[in-house]
């Protein structure tokens, strides 16, 4: 599903990443850990192609992401869901709206919104909530509306970058029970997260960083 292969990054003077490989299978739960500025949130960027490497190469579904045309970048993120520490939900568009802009870029025909969204919402648990507004919910229910909007488009890959870091102990276990639940019907899963707990009780492969490197 994704290969790295001697990827290396700086930014100015700082190393982010040094001659990084590893590889992700179809259906696997991988976390990325490490301290902050080790270089977790620069893989999950180079995934997307927000970020491109000095150096090395990276696979996306059998297909080299750092050699792809800026006109096929929008492609390649139409198979990867996102979900970020900060939610990054829209405050005047309802649970609903939100979950729709995501429809709204990737094609998917306008007839099959009104069922996708609400098959998302039901998975999540957020079916009696999609006419509130993000200043009425909580900081667990914003998570669901954002993991909500990753699946929608039906990716093969989801990407989340410290998916738990805002939220308390109760409400982090809950989110990653939907986490194993969306693993488990096949969605390969890449999450950034320096939440031991997590990594304890949620027990998946970790590749662990530091400074830029992977430390076995």
């Amino acid at each position: 599903m994704v290969k790295f292969e001697n990827v290396s990054k700086s930014f100015g003077s700082v190393k982010a990443l040094s001659n990084v490989s590893f590889e992700v299978g179809d259906g696997q739960f991988i976390y990325l850990t490490g301290p902050s500025g080790a270089g977790k949130t620069t893989i999950l960027k180079m995934i997307l192609r927000q970020v491109v490497p000095d150096s090395g190469k990276i696979y996306f579904d059998g297909k080299e992401v750092t050699s792809l045309e800026t006109k096929d970048v929008p492609l390649l993120r139409q198979n990867i869901g996102t979900v970020f520490q900060d939610f990054k939900v829209l405050p005047e568009r309802t649970v609903s709206e939100n979950v729709e802009v995501a429809l709204a870029v990737s094609g998917v025909s306008i007839d099959e919104w009104e069922r996708r969204v609400a098959h998302v919402l039901r998975l999540v648990g957020l079916t009696k909530r999609h006419r509130l507004f993000p200043n009425q919910l909580s900081g667990g229910e914003l998570q669901r509306v954002s993991l909500a909007r990753a699946l929608v488009v039906n990716p093969k890959l989801i990407l989340a970058d410290e998916p738990t870091g805002n939220l308390d102990w109760k409400t982090a276990d809950e989110i990653m029970d939907l986490f194993e639940k969306i693993n488990k019907e096949g969605k390969t899963i890449i999450m950034a997260t320096h939440h031991l707990g997590i990594i304890k009780d949620f027990k998946h492969k970790t590749i662990h960083l530091e400074d830029g490197n992977i430390k076995t």
